[in-house]
């Protein structure tokens, strides 16, 4: 990854930690500067972005370890996505909540302005979102 980007998408992976910039922020910043996607792993506790040219940056995003569900619960995962929406609680919070409706991570598809969420025996749930600005 350029020099220009890593800096740009580590501030967007601690923002997300510390609550200090929102989904829509992130998602924002990183459309400006190429990011198509972005793999968040629970279990690996990182992050991995990437361009449309193949390059990605992995970034580390260490959270409490809490026990991931083994079923899981669409319902669940749509209920903490709300909260999010509704600022009703943080990052941090919401890991919590989706880890204990069985989600092992999500894809964020910039320009597909989707998010997948990812079950273990490979159970999805999709939230779709405006248009980055």
């Amino acid at each position: 990854m350029n020099a220009e980007k890593a800096p740009i998408i580590q501030g967007c992976a601690q923002g997300a930690l510390t609550g200090e910039l929102t989904f829509p922020e992130i998602v924002g910043k990183l459309n400006q500067i190429g990011v198509e996607r972005y793999h968040a792993d629970y279990c690996r506790q990182e992050v991995t972005y990437y361009v449309a040219d193949g390059d990605s940056l992995v970034v580390a995003t260490p959270h409490p370890s809490h026990a991931i569900a083994t079923e899981f619960s669409a319902s669940a995962v749509e209920g903490a996505v709300r909260q999010s929406q509704r600022n009703e609680h943080t990052y941090l919070d919401f890991i919590r909540k989706t880890m204990a409706a069985g989600c092992v991570g999500y894809f964020v598809q910039i320009t597909g302005r989707r998010v997948i969420y990812l079950g273990r025996n490979g159970e999805s749930h999709v939230e779709h979102f405006p248009s980055p600005r």
